[in-house]
């Protein structure tokens, strides 16, 4: 009696599939991937080879301060990228800054998806007034620039919290910020899909068979709307990183004590044309590469999920 061939791990299903050929395909796409990973990799591991902690006060020394890169002249090892004003070294803070941007664009990110995947699937599945009063408000907040809505919330949120809550409050704040923002976009993509998967005959069969709606809805309709979704998601992750940067670099987002790379981009632009231009080129480097990787892999998943383009 021959044995059953054991059935082929997720692993190899993956690598069989046409994404995956897709991928290994994309010269931009795997440079894009390998980037990403080298900064997040040295993002979440900075505490086990950086030369001081940038959030704690202790380990700073003003006659540390002002020290240029290590290969220009005054530079001083261990301060490969120098020093700012406080004696922070600036790969330190570069890498537990963009720890700080990566954590609040996944959080943004992640809350945008749950609220706006709910609304979208009530929205589409249930239509009429509900459809109605949903989607006209997020029209509404269409209508407004996302920069605008995100400074107006994280203005008067700050106000409601007492001082003493203002710093430690201010991630939460700016994911609440970014998420009233965005929740929008995957609404309406959820919305249209819901509304076209609605009338298909597996969801009628279901709703004869008495399927309760919540089980229809994120059981059988839900996973024919990935697809848009996750291209949104991917392309949508690197803009919650801008617009965290934005709103730190405008003064109403990580406070100074533990700055993210927008608020190193703020801090070090009052310095900038007193020659310290260390203290703002390389926080501003770290962005561009970090959006940069995660747009080039949002557009390559476009592509590679577009059945037109198979």
């Amino acid at each position: 009696m021959t044995a059953r061939p054991l059935p082929p791990s997720r692993l190899s299903r993956l690598r069989q599939s046409d994404l995956w050929w897709s991928f290994t395909h994309h010269r931009g796409a795997m440079i894009a991937a390998a980037l990403l990973f080298v900064l997040i990799f040295s993002a979440f591991t900075a505490p086990l080879y950086v030369p001081q902690n940038p959030f704690d006060p202790a380990q700073l020394d003003l006659l540390n301060a002002e020290y240029p890169p290590i290969w220009t002249e005054g530079g001083q090892w261990p301060y490969l990228l120098g020093t700012d004003t406080q004696g922070r070294d600036i790969l330190s803070a570069i890498l537990y800054g963009s720890r700080i941007s990566i954590l609040i664009g996944l959080a943004s990110v992640f809350f945008a998806l749950v609220v706006g995947i709910g609304t979208g699937l009530v929205a589409g599945y249930y239509g009429g007034l509900i459809e109605n009063l949903l989607m006209r408000f997020g029209d509404i907040l269409l209508s407004i620039p996302t920069i605008l809505i995100a400074i107006l919330v994280s203005a008067i949120v700050r106000e409601l919290l007492p001082p003493s809550l203002r710093e430690v409050g201010a991630g939460g704040v700016l994911v609440l910020a970014i998420v009233l923002s965005g929740w929008v976009q995957y609404a309406r993509t959820v919305r249209a899909q819901t509304a076209v998967e609605r009338s298909k005959e597996y969801v009628q069969a279901a709703q004869l068979l008495r399927v309760p709606a919540r089980r229809i809805m994120f059981r059988h309709i839900l996973p024919n709307t990935l697809t848009p979704i996750l291209v949104a998601a991917t392309l949508n992750f690197g803009m919650a990183i801008l617009t965290e940067a934005t709103l730190s670099f405008l003064g109403i987002g990580m406070p100074a004590s533990q700055p993210s790379l927008g608020t190193l981009i703020r801090l070090g632009n009052q310095f900038l044309f007193s020659g310290m231009w260390w203290i703002t080129v390389f926080p501003v480097l770290q962005l561009c590469l970090l959006v940069v990787a995660v747009n080039i892999l949002g557009d390559w998943l476009r592509d590679a999920l577009n059945p037109k383009l198979r």
